[in-house]
């Protein structure tokens, strides 16, 4: 752990919690559609490099199985 003036440093995710928790409602308003697109944005990235290494390859398989057989269900 690091300290600075004999005091712990406060972690990133404390010094974000702060900064999020109390912004005027507008600020709020900007801030959360960015972090949805941002965490839809990483979401994709790893399902990509998912099926780019073939970690979906058997889901895949077992789906498309159930489609041919028709006991496949809508979503």
């Amino acid at each position: 752990m690091r300290y600075i003036n004999k005091g712990p440093l406060m972690s990133e995710v404390k010094q974000l919690e702060q900064r999020v928790s109390n912004p005027p409602p507008k600020d709020l308003a900007q801030f959360r559609a960015w972090f949805l697109e941002f965490d839809a944005h990483l979401w994709d990235q790893h399902i990509e490099s998912d099926l780019k290494s073939y970690k979906l390859g058997s889901l895949t398989a077992e789906a498309r199985a159930e489609f041919k057989q028709g006991t496949s269900r809508s979503l």
